[in-house]
């Protein structure tokens, strides 16, 4: 059976950026070929059973020849697969997607094309400059200032002085003394507004403002290495008056975000929408326990019970899926009262169509026990680390309980030479903790005896501040125990 290919485009390097088709298209794949620009963050939705072939270029080096990723395509497309081509921008824009698609024709392999966000649009964007604007140009260029090895420019810089536009030169950084010699020679005045914007649309952008005269040694005095785009024309004048991303509050702080992979999303999205760079690094991970004999026979019965306490969102799935596979719902929870440690767990019992009849006003374990209005026998269904302050205060209290272990946490990332170099130079910003688990999991992973004071925790509450504090990690506490609450103290540093 015939496969196909999909060529999609994965934008300039956001995220965000990626078009939902796009999205679509990789999450569906069997195969992906992807491209060295193409963000982490979009990688990662590549299906953990798909093949993932990664054909990479840099500058000057092509590890894969452009002919065997062709050949790739067509291999992998008349063995049946459903295969996605991930170029970075726009896979038609420089991007060399017609060569791809010319083999694929020649065979008769069904393709598609999933258009991208270009990053000669975008990256000035992200760079404060309009490439159009009705006060300086009344058009645009897009220039591919790639130089092919022992080859001259291939530009008609006459011709693009001539149209009085906007010039926006990809692939370029190398031949930038020679694009901005051409462009003086041909009579473009020297002071005309230019700029170069490197890794655009990513936190680590860097924005380099000068002239046409001018802009070649500001980029070499800047170090401006490639991925960047160089812009002349009278727009980048206003870079400094519309530069919205370099004033978003975290732009140029590193965050590392240690929560369960399954968890991660709301965190870092929320902490890359305020301009942070964000490292994705989940320090554990939770797995149910099953068989689990305890939680069955909670199950069976429930109307033993006064209340159920969950302490966790993955408790609260963990005790639902359990119940589904009686055949139950949450119908058999009608005579039982509902508590929840804060407003995340809450919230998902409200995905069953429950809502929690008690909330402490701080969410940790230990006021969850000494607030919960119970007179009778309290189900505690939770982590098998769950902590003993919770049942402390219950026992204080004279309120029998059952504690169930439902599932187990345990650290994900045992040892990351990589995150802990980062740590030794000053690299990272913060690191947010939202539980004392993550903590241990973060320490396991840099190593005990790392320099944790190069860094500073967020905090989700006070149980977890002390856990971080013990490892001599500097610390800051949200006020609210919820990711928004560690977000709006993100945004007060």
């Amino acid at each position: 059976m015939m496969g196909r290919v999909t060529l999609v485009g994965a934008g300039p390097g956001d995220p965000g950026l990626l078009t939902q088709k796009g999205k679509k298209a990789i999450e569906t794949a069997q195969v992906v070929v992807y491209d060295r620009l193409v963000s982490p963050e979009i990688l990662a939705l590549i299906p953990p059973t798909a093949k993932a072939i990664d054909v990479g270029k840099q500058a000057n080096r092509h590890p894969v020849p452009q002919e065997e990723i062709n050949q790739i395509l067509l291999r992998e497309a008349l063995g049946g697969a459903n295969v996605v081509r991930l170029k970075g921008g726009d896979p038609f824009l420089f991007g060399r997607g017609g060569e791809e698609l010319e083999l694929l024709a020649q065979h008769h392999v069904p393709f598609q094309v999933v258009p991208g966000v270009t990053s000669a649009l975008a990256v000035p964007a992200y760079g404060g400059i309009p490439v159009t604007h009705r006060d300086c140009c009344s058009s645009l260029h897009i220039v591919t200032g790639h130089q092919r090895a022992g080859k001259e420019l291939d530009i008609d810089f006459a011709a693009l002085v001539a149209t009085k536009g906007t010039l926006v030169f990809l692939m370029g950084v190398a031949a930038l003394p020679q694009i901005c010699e051409g462009l003086l020679n041909a009579g473009m005045d020297p002071h005309t507004p230019a700029a170069i914007v490197e890794r655009g649309t990513t936190p680590a952008q860097r924005r380099v403002s000068a002239t046409l005269a001018t802009l070649a040694q500001a980029a070499q005095e800047h170090q401006v290495v490639s991925p960047a785009i160089s812009i002349v024309g009278g727009v980048c004048a206003l870079a400094d008056q519309f530069d919205w991303f370099d004033a978003l509050p975290l732009k140029g702080r590193t965050f590392v975000v240690t929560r369960p992979a399954a968890r991660q999303g709301t965190l870092a999205q929320g902490l890359r929408e305020l301009g942070a760079n964000v490292w994705e690094f989940p320090c554990i991970h939770t797995t149910p326990i099953s068989p689990c004999e305890a939680l069955t026979a909670a199950l069976e019965g429930l109307g033993n019970y006064q209340w159920v306490a969950f302490t966790s969102p993955v408790g609260v799935q963990v005790f639902f899926d359990a119940l589904n596979a009686q055949g139950r719902d949450s119908r058999a929870l009608g005579g039982v009262k509902l508590a929840a440690i804060g407003p995340g767990t809450a919230a998902a019992l409200r995905k069953y169509g429950l809502t929690a009849d008690y909330v402490p006003e701080v969410y940790n374990a230990q006021a969850l026990g000494q607030g919960i209005p119970a007179t009778g026998k309290v189900l505690l269904p939770r982590a098998a680390e769950g902590s003993p302050l919770l049942s402390q205060a219950l026992t204080e209290r004279g309120i029998p309980y059952e504690d169930v272990a439902i599932y187990t946490t345990q650290y994900h990332n045992p040892r990351s030479p990589q995150l802990r170099q980062a740590l030794e130079n000053g690299d990272l910003s913060y690191v947010t903790f939202t539980s004392a688990s993550t903590v241990k999991g973060f320490v396991a992973s840099v190593g005990a005896d790392a320099p944790l004071g190069n860094i500073t925790g967020l905090c989700i509450g006070h149980q977890t501040a002390q856990e971080a504090q013990r490892y001599g990690i500097p610390v800051r506490i949200a006020q609210e125990a919820t990711i928004s609450g560690l977000l709006r103290l993100a945004q007060t540093l």
